[in-house]
């Protein structure tokens, strides 16, 4: 036992909690002995059922339908999951470990002892949406620019970083940062994971328990684990009510409402009104396509489709451009393969065939966006100057 191997007891249970980086050989070592020496009736590992699948099928992506995904809304999920997965596999690579090696060790010796193996982690996906229905619009925006930003960074691991990984405590930094530019993605990220963590661990078969977790996530569970959680409040995905809602609606309907006014007041300005609400969200939205290396027909597809889904909060020119670029340039399977070398690097997201369709629709749909405030200005001027 060291100092990343933690006792606690809950009731007639001891728990073993193994403080690992995810990406470090020696928390591998450290999984290795405690299940040696404790002999535990079960294990638990910091995965849920999506998540452990995939560790066991590296090939999975392979199986997932793009137009599907396009259609399901879940391009920005995917998206993310593709640029976390990158970023872990940069810092195993090195570290020359395995990516979610303390893991893949934990399934190892649960089959190995036949004994039961607990995925106690809560569903990466409802994580995800939770911290998506609570977030608001600033809040999103910022999340957005940072995901995107963090495309862009190709900055080296330091030889302090990687100290830091291997002692796990770069873990605990990374959280309070999170915290500190999101509160409210902390708590669902972070704070409400520790809660379901907890009570995953203490109701595991047996009265000697290992439970393999982030060192993030040590400190939570240890507090929670006496406290009775309700799981099921922490996997409601219902979306908070708020003035958002309603102004995702309201600007739509405040536009077309000036430029109706203003085409029986004076036809000629709101012509004008039409040609620039048209002229600003096809050209944004064709350019965010071309930036992603979108296919002609894709760009065109952007132009003719932004002028009329920022008029609907329900649709999006992304979804579109998206889908016309996964049907003229269907992923090969080698797309799949390389997911993994090619999003390690930043010009890898615009070579390999997966990725590149997630670019168009993110971009589209953000410049999107950004022509809906620009041209949304423009006529609400031209329709104040109508009283002057």
């Amino acid at each position: 036992m060291n100092e990343n191997i933690e006792k606690i007891i809950y009731q007639d249970k001891e728990i073993y909690l193994v403080k690992t980086a995810h990406v470090s050989k020696n928390s591998v070592e450290d999984v290795k002995k405690c299940v040696e020496e404790v002999k535990p009736d079960a294990i638990c590992i910091e995965l849920d059922e999506d998540r452990y699948k995939k560790l066991q099928d590296e090939d999975s992506y392979r199986e997932q339908d793009i137009v599907k995904i396009i259609k399901d809304k879940k391009v920005g999920f995917l998206l993310v999951n593709i640029i976390l997965s990158s970023f872990q596999r940069r810092i195993a690579k090195s570290l020359n470990s395995e990516n979610g090696g303390e893991m893949i060790e934990g399934i190892n010796q649960a089959k190995a002892l036949n004994i039961p193996l607990v995925l106690a982690d809560r569903p990466i996906k409802t994580t995800f949406s939770r911290i998506w229905n609570n977030l608001g619009f600033k809040e999103k925006i910022k999340l957005l620019v940072t995901i995107i930003s963090s495309i862009f960074d190709n900055e080296e691991i330091s030889e302090e970083d990687l100290a830091s990984l291997k002692q796990g405590d770069a873990l605990e930094s990374a959280l309070n940062d999170v915290g500190k530019q999101f509160p409210i993605m902390k708590r669902i990220l972070i704070d409400e994971r520790d809660q379901y963590l907890a009570m995953k661990i203490k109701n595991a078969p047996g009265n000697k328990i290992v439970a393999i977790i982030g060192a993030g996530h040590a400190n939570g569970i240890k507090n929670n684990i006496d406290k009775d959680i309700d799981l099921n409040a922490l996997e409601d995905l219902t979306k908070k009510k708020s003035f958002l809602s309603l102004f995702k609606w309201l600007i739509p309907a405040l536009i077309i409402f000036m430029i109706v006014y203003t085409l029986l007041t004076n036809k000629e300005v709101g012509i004008d009104q039409i040609k620039t609400w048209i002229l600003w969200n096809g050209s944004l939205s064709a350019i965010g396509t071309l930036l992603a290396l979108g296919h002609p027909l894709s760009i065109i597809t952007a132009f003719i489709m932004a002028p009329i889904t920022s008029l609907n909060p329900l649709l999006a020119a992304g979804w579109f451009a998206g889908i016309v670029e996964a049907m003229l340039r269907k992923p090969k399977v080698k797309d799949f393969e390389d997911l993994g070398i090619d999003t390690a690097n930043l010009k890898g997201f615009w070579k390999n065939g997966v990725t590149r369709i997630l670019l168009v629709v993110v971009f589209a749909n953000i410049f999107s966006s950004i022509a809906t405030f620009i041209s949304g200005a423009d006529i609400l001027a031209s329709f104040i100057n109508l009283f002057k």
